[in-house]
């Protein structure tokens, strides 16, 4: 389904084990409120966003107004855990830790069930028969009504579907017009210029052919583009956010629905992932999809051009 997704990652205060305090309820539901302003409905989550405190704020916000529930998705991601075993980082697939990762993001965002359940990183350890146990196990339970992964090639998902039951309907994937691996794939078959990008080619496909909505995250850059300061005035990076600020003004929008516009105009369908905090910025965004709809030809491949440094091949 293309749509714009509210990432929550930035919710919840530090990433530290310090407890939030009311005024990151507060800042959470201001984005909450900004998202459903921009029409959006779907909201990204992970166990480890802010050590759990985004999932914390976020089911204080759910308890304050009951009928919010009803009214939106959740998602949410299992699968790295951090700062344990002497280990700043490692992956745990394994069928125990998924159910334990997930009736934790349950308690914390007080619901009874998420709409999706994304796996957040390959684990070369897991087993493919025991992480379609789990799920399994959670979805006969009520607990998860769908299945997504995230930072899988189309290889890894053909893997993991060979086990599962239930189809995979989502793949989260790093998508911008500042990360362009993605894009770059398609066009740098046979090119020496390919050796500088690593996506695994052919997982777009894969994803479009097996109806598996690619959802982007990281998709506004960082501000890059709108905002953020560039390394150099003559880099491609100002001589985009340049384009990217005349183009807003031609089709009658904002910086960032030109960059998320960008995205969905192309044929695979992507589903950007907002992840600024700021209420304003969320807003900006809701003009997306007429931005991608009327965005001609030239213009979004004047952007990719602009954005690369140098032409296609």
């Amino acid at each position: 389904m293309q749509e714009l997704i509210y990432g929550c990652m930035g919710l919840g205060g530090s990433w530290s084990g310090e407890p939030h305090g009311t005024e990151h309820v507060d800042q959470a539901a201001a984005a909450v409120e900004a998202a459903l302003d921009a029409g959006i409905t779907l909201f990204d989550h992970a166990d480890i966003y802010r050590s759990g405190k985004s999932e914390a704020v976020f089911g204080e916000v759910l308890a304050a107004e009951p009928g919010l529930r009803g009214r939106i998705r959740l998602q949410t991601k299992c699968g790295i855990r951090l700062n344990e075993r002497g280990l700043q980082t490692h992956y745990d697939l394994s069928r125990d830790a998924i159910l334990e990762r997930v009736n934790g993001s349950l308690q914390r965002l007080r619901t009874d069930h998420v709409d999706i359940l994304l796996l957040h990183r390959p684990d070369p350890l897991a087993d493919p028969a025991e992480v379609a146990a789990a799920v399994g196990q959670l979805m006969a339970e009520g607990k998860v009504r769908q299945l997504g992964v995230s930072n899988m090639s189309g290889t890894q998902i053909e893997a993991l579907q060979d086990r599962l039951e239930t189809p995979v309907v989502a793949n989260q994937l790093e998508m911008s017009l500042l990360k362009r691996a993605w894009l770059e794939s398609q066009v740098l078959v046979n090119h020496a210029e390919h050796l500088d990008y690593s996506f695994p080619h052919g997982t777009l496909e894969y994803c479009v052919r097996n109806s598996i909505t690619l959802q982007a995250y990281g998709s506004l850059a960082r501000g890059l583009y709108t905002g953020a300061e560039p390394e150099s005035p003559a880099s491609a990076d100002a001589a985009t956010a340049e384009l990217v600020a005349r183009l807003a003004g031609e089709y009658g929008s904002t910086g960032e629905a030109v960059l998320l516009g960008w995205l969905m105009k192309h044929p695979a369908g992507i589903a950007p992932v907002i992840g600024t905090v700021n209420p304003e910025r969320i807003r900006a965004c809701a003009d997306a999809a007429r931005v991608a709809r009327e965005m001609t030809r030239a213009d979004w491949y004047g952007l990719w051009v602009t954005a690369r440094g140098s032409n296609i091949p």
